[in-house]
């Protein structure tokens, strides 16, 4: 399995990410990384995690299954993090000297679930502060409308505001002072949105304040499992603040302090990959 991406990230793909806070990269991973993922998934799946919650819509049908901070919970995802193309490919994007896992996350809809991933920015969830964040949503079957393909409002990382996380379970809340997503799908004309039908092995990469949404999975039989990797970059710090995501523990560092540290450990660096 390749440590090094298939090819370099081109030119128009670096400002894509840039200018409008979403890209699509293709094949840039190889098929053996996928096959080791989906078997993953399944044995997450089959014994979940601490951090497994129900994400399922009230009287949806179908399942919507989420598990967070996997790599320290079935072993081989640790694999991936560390072994992997994902982190040099966010480096690369994001123009980072080093990155850092925030954390990884599995999610999968199976056909017939209605549950909707709601418009959302990710960074408001999580303890960090800075510019250079990412999430890179690796596909491991194939995503289409049907199936429930991520939406993106472009450029909506350079609005310059951090809206109210959105709670995606009934046993959570947040509170954090800040104005509410708006209502993107009852004006969508009024944004400049964009999704993309992948293949297995097919990435996007996000920037951590870029609205985002999909549909459940209207598909008779197509599941749509999909592996996520959250990364930070030169300029992150940590910024922990009440009604947050749950983190897997304490990291141990200080507010304001880099990330390097077990909870949140140093992935790619530049002078150690040249």
């Amino acid at each position: 399995m390749a440590a090094c991406p298939a090819r370099p990230l081109s030119r128009d793909e670096i400002d894509s990410f840039r200018r409008d806070g979403i890209v699509c990269l293709r094949g840039l991973f190889d098929w053996q990384w996928i096959e080791m993922l989906r078997e993953l998934i399944e044995r997450d799946i089959a014994s979940p995690s601490g951090m497994v919650k129900d994400i399922n819509a009230p009287d949806s049908e179908g399942m919507f299954f989420g598990d967070t901070f996997v790599w320290q919970h079935v072993p081989g995802f640790d694999r991936f993090v560390f072994d992997s193309p994902a982190a040099p490919i966010a480096a690369a994007a994001m123009g980072a000297g080093k990155v850092n896992l925030i954390f990884d996350q599995v999610l999968v809809k199976e056909p017939g679930s209605t549950t909707p991933t709601l418009w959302h920015q990710d960074a408001p969830y999580w303890p960090v502060a800075g510019d250079q964040i990412a999430t890179l949503w690796l596909a491991l079957d194939p995503v289409t409308a049907d199936t429930g393909a991520v939406e993106y409002v472009k450029g909506s990382h350079r609005w310059g505001q951090r809206f109210r996380a959105v709670s995606f379970s009934p046993q959570e809340s947040y509170k954090e002072d800040l104005p509410p997503v708006p209502d993107i799908a009852a004006e969508r004309d009024r944004y400049d949105l964009v999704s993309f039908e992948m293949a297995p092995g097919d990435c996007t990469l996000h920037h951590g304040l870029t609205v985002h949404g999909a549909p459940g999975n209207s598909s008779s039989n197509v599941r749509r499992r999909a592996y996520l990797t959250r990364w930070a970059g030169d300029d992150v710090t940590y910024n922990p603040r009440p009604n947050l995501q749950r983190m897997l523990r304490d990291p141990g560092i200080a507010p304001g302090a880099t990330l390097d540290c077990d909870l949140f450990p140093q992935v790619w660096r530049r002078d150690d990959a040249a």
